[in-house]
């Protein structure tokens, strides 16, 4: 797949880029910065060696002084190197840093330096219908969806089944972020349901069998891995807080699709009475039921009871 350019511009500065996983980072930076020193922690032999000595990227850097800008991808596998990239950007003004991470939640656990606003936040989404041109489809927007490593893949469906799978492994597990990694994988299904719905962790919690506040830390580990996020309920001006919830939303539509459990005919129903419109998620099984109907039926939203 050839490379598509990204809506995403560099500001010029110290900067970090967080996006989930497949989102694009590396293969972005190794296009915009292709002479710069890269320090790529997804190797195993450079995360032993910075985990056990931090302080090695400042005999990197003194090595190679002829490069000012530095990325370090995967930066959250390796915390303490904040510290030492702080050091560094006070110590010598022309350098840059570009550093690159999934989930900055090991970072807000660890309490390491965050380089107190020397460094701008950006993150990176899944393409958008712009950046694609003419090559976008509705349909493969809706699945397998618009991540790029599912997108560039020869069998997307395939890699897009897997993503979550990674998901739990090398980060929920891999760091530890849950202690039942059972739970989570029931609370993901479960709050697939709830995906562009009024999130309910009660109820959520009950479908699960774990308490409300486990649902509310796993929604908390879904935003900080990025892959979902809430949107709170619009107020038109400041006053007492009422009984309200907010909205919840994966970020990318072929991941819904792929969490969700789906059955023979499966409807998702919108609208304040759930009648504004309704989404057929298995087409084939509702198309070879319309065709087993009279037509006066078929311009209902009724199904003949054969087809239940």
């Amino acid at each position: 797949m050839e490379f598509i350019n990204r809506f995403f511009w560099d500001p010029g500065a110290s900067f970090f880029l967080f996006g989930p996983r497949g989102t694009g980072k590396s293969t972005w930076l190794k296009q915009q910065y292709p002479n710069a020193l890269l320090v790529d922690l997804l190797k195993p032999q450079n995360l032993r060696v910075y985990y056990a000595r931090p302080e090695r990227l400042v005999e990197l850097i003194n090595g190679n002084p002829g490069k000012t800008s530095i990325v370090i991808d995967e930066i959250q596998k390796v915390p303490a190197l904040l510290d030492v990239v702080h050091q560094q950007m006070e110590s010598d003004k022309r350098l840059r840093f570009i550093l690159t991470g999934s989930s900055a939640r090991k970072h807000k656990r660890s309490g390491v330096d965050l380089l107190a606003g020397r460094a701008i936040l950006k993150t990176l989404h899944p393409f958008m219908a712009a950046e694609l041109g003419k090559a976008f489809d509705l349909g493969r927007a809706l699945h397998p969806g618009m991540l790029p490593v599912v997108s560039s893949s020869q069998v997307p469906e395939e890699t897009l089944g897997t993503y979550i799978a990674l998901y739990l492994q090398e980060e929920v597990q891999a760091e530890g972020l849950v202690r039942n990694i059972g739970s989570f994988s029931r609370f993901l299904e479960t709050i697939s349901f709830s995906h562009a719905a009024v999130l309910n962790t009660s109820e959520i919690a009950r479908e699960c069998q774990v308490g409300r506040k486990t649902v509310e830390g796993y929604i908390a580990v879904m935003e900080d891995l990025l892959i979902g996020f809430r949107i709170p309920v619009f107020r038109k001006r400041a006053k007492r807080q009422l009984v309200a919830h907010s909205k919840f939303y994966l970020f990318d539509a072929g991941v819904f699709r792929s969490l969700r459990p789906r059955g023979e005919v499966d409807f998702i129903l919108y609208g304040p009475e759930a009648f504004a419109a309704i989404e057929v998620k298995n087409a084939r099984i509702v198309r070879i039921c319309s065709s087993l109907m009279p037509s006066r039926r078929r311009r209902g939203t009724m199904f003949s009871s054969m087809c239940a």
